[in-house]
């Protein structure tokens, strides 16, 4: 999977790449500004992304998600304040709320790359939090999956 990291806190981004490479996927980029993001999403097509919602250049994050959903690329919010984030998620599969664990990170990458090849995963990790409307479903733009109530 080419995945795309939006993330201003150097150290994070370079883990959160680190992780990412560990389970056999490309990092296409990172971007600590909303313009940036913006110009690799266009540039580098990626098949999934990870969105802070606070960037160098303001709350952007949101902006790049509606982007993304709009132009049919999954992601998933990455934000220490869960709060910015509005209760539809702008059609993100979901939200990771900083600071994550590492297990928590990894069991989020596995969910979305099952979700991303069409599988139907039996469990949501507990770290992800998904779209308060899907009450029970994670309606996300790459379909319908049920979900753990």
């Amino acid at each position: 999977m080419r995945v795309l990291i939006v993330e201003d806190e150097a150290l994070l981004a370079l883990e959160l790449e680190s992780e990412i490479e560990a389970a056999g996927h490309k990092v296409i980029g990172q971007a600590a500004a909303g313009k940036t993001a913006f110009e690799l999403i266009e540039k580098e097509r990626p098949e999934f992304a990870f969105v802070d919602v606070q960037l160098l250049d303001g709350p952007t994050g949101i902006d790049i998600g509606r982007h993304l959903a709009k132009t049919g690329i999954p992601f998933i919010f990455v934000s220490g304040n869960l709060k910015r984030i509005p209760d539809d998620l702008v059609g993100a599969i979901g939200a990771l709320e900083k600071p994550y664990t590492m297990s928590g990170l990894q069991n989020t990458l596995a969910y979305v790359e099952a979700v991303i090849s069409g599988d139907t995963p039996d469990l949501a990790p507990p770290s992800l939090v998904f779209p308060k409307h899907a009450k029970g479903e994670c309606e996300a733009s790459v379909g319908n999956h049920d979900q753990p109530q």
